[in-house]
């Protein structure tokens, strides 16, 4: 009989002028595999860590301002990610095979929007969110796990509405 683990939390990064959380909110079923992570630390939170019902803050980097966007939920866990085998795709890896796939993604599916984007900088002055691995200096993953505290004060503190 599987094991039953408390719920995590995490966080993944997109640039929203590449894929935002208005693009997952109409993608089908707003849902979409979370493909094209080349770093190794990332690929291993999911493939290893990232299960199903456990939740995501979706992060809108690089832009002015950056902030959380939303929440989504892992509706199926790790896989090998095709964008890596083809070899006509921009995140083409001539490493992994069919066999023995290098990368991997997960799918998410949007649950809820924040009323407003929880910025960078709100997230900084924010009591209680010390230690939290976005706010690290020079923290660049674009999968992070977010801790069951900080993801509280997180929905705690500013208002989400269902999708």
């Amino acid at each position: 009989m599987p094991v039953s683990r408390p719920r995590r939390y995490w966080l993944v990064k997109s640039e929203p002028d590449v894929f935002s959380f208005d693009d997952l909110i109409a993608a089908p079923q707003h849902t979409t595999g979370w493909d094209g992570v080349r770093n190794y630390q990332a690929r291993n939170f999911m493939r290893d860590d990232m299960k199903l019902g456990d939740l995501v803050f979706f992060y809108h980097s690089s832009t002015d301002p950056a902030g959380i966007a939303g929440v989504a939920e892992i509706v199926r866990e790790a896989y090998p990610d095709a964008t890596a085998l083809d070899p006509a795709h921009a995140h083409f890896d001539a490493r992994g095979t069919p066999d023995a796939p290098t990368w991997y993604q997960v799918d998410v599916r949007a649950r809820e929007r924040f009323t407003q984007l929880v910025t960078l900088a709100e997230l900084r002055e924010s009591p209680g969110l010390d230690g939290m691995e976005l706010l690290r200096r020079g923290s660049r993953l674009s999968v992070q796990p977010v801790s069951a505290e900080h993801w509280k004060l997180i929905t705690a503190r500013w208002t989400t509405v269902p999708v």
